[in-house]
C-alpha cells in the first residue's frame, strides 16, 4: 500500500506536566521537547499544551513523493485544501470536522524486529516443562513496543472517516454501524478509529506489548499505586482481536495496552464486516463501563468548561 506506518501522534492536553508524568509511568520513554519514544517506533508521542483536550496531530509514514501527490488531488476534489511540500517531501492537511492535522511523510518502510515468543503449554501439548511460564517470572518495567492506534471522536463521522479513507488514502477493516470505521496505513487491523461523538476529543492511545502477560503485568504496575486509573479489561476485542486493558490519564485520555493484533498483508484475503451492538466492542471480557462509551467530561468538552486542574 502507498501508506505503511503510523508514525506518531500529538495530543493536546490542559495539564502537561501532570499527563507527562503518567505516559512515563505508563512506560514511554521521554525525549525532550514533549515527545516520548517505545522500544521499537522511535519518537511516537508529543504532548502539547491546550485548553481542551484533543488530538492535534497524526503522522504517518508513505513510499514516494507521488502517493503525496495522489493524496492531495483526491483531497482537493472532495474540497479539503492541503500543503504539498516536496522538498521535504511532506503533505500537511488538516480534517475539518476535528481540526486534525494530518501529515503524510515520504520515510523507508519500517520492518519490527521479531522478538521470541512466550511458550505456553496446551491440552495434549507441553512445549514448556520443569520451569514456570517465562510470563510469572518477569520482574523488568513494561516499555511499549509502538504506538498502535489513535481513537478519535467526530461530530461529522462521513467527513472524518473519508478525509482518512478516501482523501488521504487509509484503508477499511471493519465498521461499527453507524458510528465507527476501523482504518490502517500499515498491516495492522486499525491504526485510526473514526468513532461518532457529539464532540471532537480523543478518545484513546493504544500501545503495543509483547503478549497478553505484558498487557497485565502493565495494568496492575500503573493500577498498583493508582487504582483509580483502571477503565476496563482484560478482555479481548472481535475487531482487531487484540487482548486490551485500558486506563486513563489525568487529563480524560483512555491509554491501553494490546497483544495480538489482526494484521493485513493481502487486502484480498479480507473483507470488512459490519459489526452491531456488543460484538463491535469486545469478543470477552468483562462489558465496558458507561465511562468507556461516553467519557465524564463529555459534557463539559461540549460546552467549553473543561478544567485545567482535572
Amino acid at each position: 500500500m502507498a501508506l505503511h506506518r503510523l508514525s506518531s501522534l500529538t495530543m493536546g492536553v490542559p495539564n502537561t506536566a501532570e499527563t507527562a508524568a503518567y505516559y512515563t509511568d505508563f512506560g514511554l520513554t521521554p525525549d525532550g521537547d514533549g515527545w516520548f519514544t517505545t522500544q521499537d517506533g522511535g519518537r511516537q508521542l508529543r504532548i502539547v499544551h491546550a485548553p481542551t483536550r484533543r488530538l492535534v496531530e497524526v503522522r504517518i509514514g508513505a513510499d514516494t513523493p507521488d502517493d503525496l501527490a495522489s493524496a492531495a488531488s483526491r483531497l482537493k476534489q472532495f474540497g479539503t485544501e492541503s500543503t504539498l511540500d516536496m522538498n521535504r517531501r511532506r503533505l500537511t492537511a488538516y480534517d475539518k470536522a476535528t481540526a486534525v492535522r494530518a501529515v503524510l511523510e515520504v520515510v523507508p518502510q519500517w520492518t519490527q524486529r521479531p522478538i521470541a515468543a512466550a511458550v505456553y503449554n496446551g491440552p495434549g501439548r507441553t512445549d514448556r516443562t520443569g520451569a514456570r511460564a517465562p510470563g510469572v517470572l518477569r520482574t523488568h518495567r513494561i516499555r511499549p513496543r509502538k504506538l498502535g492506534h489513535v481513537v478519535v471522536g467526530t461530530t461529522d463521522f462521513e467527513a472524518t472517516t473519508a478525509f482518512f479513507r478516501d482523501g488521504l488514502g487509509f484503508k477499511a477493516s471493519d465498521y461499527i454501524k453507524d458510528h465507527g470505521a476501523f482504518l490502517r496505513c500499515s498491516t495492522d487491523h486499525h491504526n485510526i478509529l473514526v468513532l461518532a461523538a457529539p464532540v471532537t476529543f480523543l478518545h484513546h492511545s493504544s500501545w503495543q506489548v509483547d503478549d497478553i502477560d505484558e498487557v497485565g503485568r502493565g495494568a496492575a504496575a500503573m493500577l498498583e499505586d493508582h487504582p483509580e486509573w483502571h477503565i476496563w479489561g482484560l478482555g479481548r476485542h472481535h475487531a482487531g482481536s487484540n487482548f486490551f486493558w485500558y486506563l486513563k490519564d489525568p487529563a480524560g485520555n483512555f491509554s491501553e495496552y494490546y497483544s495480538d493484533m489482526d494484521c493485513i498483508v493481502d487486502d484480498q484475503l479480507w473483507t470488512p464486516e459490519v459489526l452491531e451492538g456488543a460484538k463491535g466492542l469486545f469478543n470477552w471480557g468483562p462489558p465496558p463501563p458507561p465511562s468507556f462509551l461516553a467519557p465524564e467530561d463529555l459534557a463539559a468538552l461540549m460546552t467549553g468548561t473543561h478544567s485545567e486542574s482535572r
